[in-house]
C-alpha cells in the first residue's frame, strides 16, 4: 500500500498552518492525522485535502504533570476540537491562561495553527503539532 500523505507531508503543511487530510473515495470521511487507510471503512482510495483548520471544542483537560522533556510548558490545555469537516483532532490551545480554563470552554470556535515541539530523548527531533487558538 501507498501512503497518499506522509506525516513529514502533513507536518511540514502544518508548519504553513495548513491543516491536510485524506478523504474517503469510498465512504466519503476525512482522516486526519494521516494514516494508510479510511479511519471509518478503512478502505484505502484516499484523496489529500487542505481542510478549514477550524471547529469546536468538544472537550479538554489540563496538564500540570507533564510527560518527561515537557516540564516547562507545563501547564497547558489539551483539546479535543470536532474540525467543521467532521474529524476531531487533538492539539494544545494557545491564548489562554491555563489555570483558568473552566468548562465554559466547550463548544468555542477554534482555528488552527501550529507549535513545534523540541525533539527529547524518545523522538528522533523536533516535533510539529497542532496548536488551537481561539477564534474572535
Amino acid at each position: 500500500m501507498e501512503h497518499k500523505l506522509t506525516f513529514k507531508e502533513y507536518s511540514e503543511a502544518l508548519k504553513e498552518d495548513r491543516l491536510l487530510g485524506l478523504k474517503c473515495q469510498e465512504c466519503g470521511a476525512i482522516t486526519v492525522p494521516p494514516r494508510i487507510t479510511c479511519s471509518k471503512c478503512q478502505g484505502t482510495e484516499l484523496e489529500v485535502v487542505q481542510l478549514s483548520g477550524k471547529g469546536t471544542i468538544q472537550t479538554f483537560t489540563t496538564i500540570y504533570v507533564p510527560p518527561e522533556g515537557r516540564e516547562a510548558e507545563a501547564p497547558y490545555v489539551v483539546v479535543l476540537v470536532e474540525l467543521d469537516e467532521g474529524p476531531w483532532l487533538m492539539g494544545n490551545l494557545g491564548g489562554v491562561d491555563p489555570t483558568k480554563v473552566t468548562m465554559d470552554i466547550i463548544g468555542k470556535r477554534v482555528k488552527v495553527g501550529h507549535a513545534i515541539f523540541p525533539g527529547d530523548k524518545f523522538s528522533a527531533g523536533e516535533l510539529v503539532r497542532p496548536l488551537f487558538s481561539l477564534e474572535d
